[in-house]
C-alpha cells in the first residue's frame, strides 16, 4: 500500500494520523510517499488554490467537515492564517531523512504537527531544523541536501509516480494491484476495515432529532443516499423529512456550474466512477452509469410531489433505481406511467399545473437557503449540514448526540 500526501493538506493530515490503527487492523504496512500536490494539480489542470473556488456554501461545509473529522477521530486541527504554505522544502526534508524508500514518520509527524495544529510554515528553516532534530537527525545535514539535485529530482519522481497512477489529490493510497482510493474517509475501503465509532461510541437512538434529506433523482450519490436514509432514521430514531429539490436550479441559484462531473479533471472523473461502484456494492445495492447523462429530472420530481404522501416513498425508491440501476429514461411519460400506476394519467396531468410547478420551485429554494450546494445534502435538527452520502458515519454520529 503507498501512502501519497503533502504537508498542505488537512485531509492528508487527518489520514496520516489513523494510519497507524488501520494498518494494524488489516495487518497491511504503508509505504509512505510524499508528493508536491501544486505538481499534481498542474498536472491535472487543478487550481493551485482549490478552495478559493469553492462556493460560499461549500467552502463552509468543507470548513466544518474537516473539523467533525478531526473530533471523530480524535485530533486537533487548527486551520493556518495563511493557506496554503509552501512545503516543497519540507517535502524534501523528508526525503533527505529517509532510509532508501523508508520514510521517518517521526518526521512526517513532526512536520504535520507543526503546520495543522501549531500553525507554522512546514518549509521555514526553524521549522525544518526543528523538525529533523526532534526526530534525531542532523539539521544541518538535512538542510543542506534539500537543495541538492537528488533530493530535486526525488521529490519530482515521486510525484510523477502518483500522477501515473491517477492521483489528482491527497491523500491517495494505491494498492499493489493499483486500485487508487482518495481521501481520509477512503481509509476503511483502502485496507478493508470497516469504520467503527472511536472511544467506545455509542449509536443508540436519541430520537429527538430531525433529518432532512435533499436529492433530485440527477444524482447518483443521491441514489445511494436514498437506499440507506430510511434505515439510517430508523436506528437513530429521528423524524425523517424528504426534500426533492432541482439541482438545476440549486446550481443556478448559487453560481455552480451546472454538471459538477463534467467539471472534473479526466483523472478524478475516472476516479469518481469506479468510486461510485465501490460504494453500490458497500451498501448491497445494484447500480448502473446510465446512458443518459444528465437527465432532464423535473417532471419526475413533480410527479413526487403530485402523489399522495403516502406514496411518495415508494415513488421515489422505483424512480432512482429505474434510472440509476435499470438505465430507464426517467423524462418519458411512459416510463414515468410504469413507476406512478394506475393513476399515471392523473398525476402526469397534476405536474402541469402552477402549484405543483410552484412547490418544486419553493422546495428548491429551501434547499439553497438551507446552505445546500449539491446532492444528497442532510441537515440535523435545522441546522448541521452535511454533504454526499460518504457521511452518513458523520450524520449518524450527530443524530446519536
Amino acid at each position: 500500500m503507498d501512502f501519497y500526501f503533502d504537508y498542505t493538506c488537512p485531509y492528508a493530515y487527518l489520514a496520516f494520523t489513523q494510519l497507524e490503527a488501520f494498518e494494524a487492523a488489516s495487518g497491511t504496512r504503508a509505504r509512505l510517499r510524499p508528493m508536491l500536490l501544486g505538481g499534481v494539480f498542474a498536472a491535472t489542470g487543478t487550481p493551485q488554490k482549490l478552495f478559493a473556488t469553492l462556493s460560499p456554501a461549500k467552502a463552509k461545509h468543507n470548513g466544518e467537515d474537516m473539523m467533525r473529522y478531526a473530533e471523530w477521530f480524535g485530533v486537533p486541527l487548527r486551520m493556518p492564517a495563511e493557506h496554503p504554505r509552501r512545503s516543497v522544502e519540507a517535502l524534501r526534508a523528508t526525503l533527505a531523512t529517509a532510509d532508501g524508500d523508508v520514510i521517518d514518520r517521526r518526521v512526517v509527524r513532526g512536520f504535520y504537527d507543526a503546520y495543522w495544529v501549531k500553525g507554522q510554515a512546514p518549509s521555514d528553516e526553524a521549522t525544518i531544523r526543528a523538525v529533523v532534530g526532534a526526530a534525531g537527525h542532523d539539521a544541518d545535514r538535512v538542510v543542506a541536501a534539500i537543495g541538492t539535485s537528488i533530493i530535486k529530482d526525488r521529490l519530482r519522481a515521486l510525484t510523477d509516480e502518483a500522477i501515473g497512477h491517477g492521483v489528482f489529490g491527497a491523500p491517495a493510497l494505491v494498492r499493489k494491484d493499483g486500485s487508487l482510493y482518495w481521501g481520509q474517509d477512503r481509509l476503511n475501503f483502502a485496507f478493508g476495515v470497516p469504520y467503527a465509532p472511536p472511544n467506545g461510541e455509542s449509536s443508540k437512538a436519541m430520537t429527538n432529532h430531525t433529518l432532512d434529506f435533499y436529492w433530485d433523482f440527477s444524482s447518483p450519490y443521491a441514489y445511494l443516499a436514498s437506499t440507506q436514509v430510511e434505515a439510517l432514521a430508523a436506528r437513530t430514531g429521528a423524524t425523517l423529512r424528504s426534500c426533492p429539490m432541482l439541482l438545476g436550479g440549486l446550481f443556478k441559484a448559487i453560481g455552480q456550474v451546472d454538471v459538477p462531473l463534467m467539471a472534473f479533471s479526466e483523472a478524478k472523473r475516472k476516479y469518481m466512477l469506479v468510486d461510485l461502484h465501490r460504494w453500490a456494492e458497500h451498501w448491497g445495492v445494484p447500480f448502473k452509469f446510465p446512458s443518459r447523462f444528465p437527465m432532464n429530472t423535473v417532471k419526475a420530481l413533480r410527479a413526487y410531489l403530485a402523489l399522495p404522501e403516502a406514496r411518495r416513498a415508494a415513488f421515489r425508491a422505483a424512480t432512482f433505481r429505474a434510472y440509476w440501476a435499470d438505465d430507464r429514461d426517467i423524462a418519458d411519460d411512459a416510463v414515468l406511467a410504469e413507476l406512478i400506476g394506475a393513476d399515471a394519467a392523473e398525476v402526469l396531468l397534476r405536474t402541469k399545473e402552477p402549484a405543483i410547478k410552484e412547490e418544486l420551485f419553493a422546495a428548491t429554494g429551501a434547499a439553497a437557503k438551507a446552505g445546500a450546494f449539491g446532492a444528497p445534502t442532510w441537515v440535523v435538527d435545522g441546522t448541521d449540514l452535511y454533504w454526499g452520502q460518504d457521511r452518513i458515519p458523520l450524520v449518524e454520529r450527530a443524530l446519536a448526540k
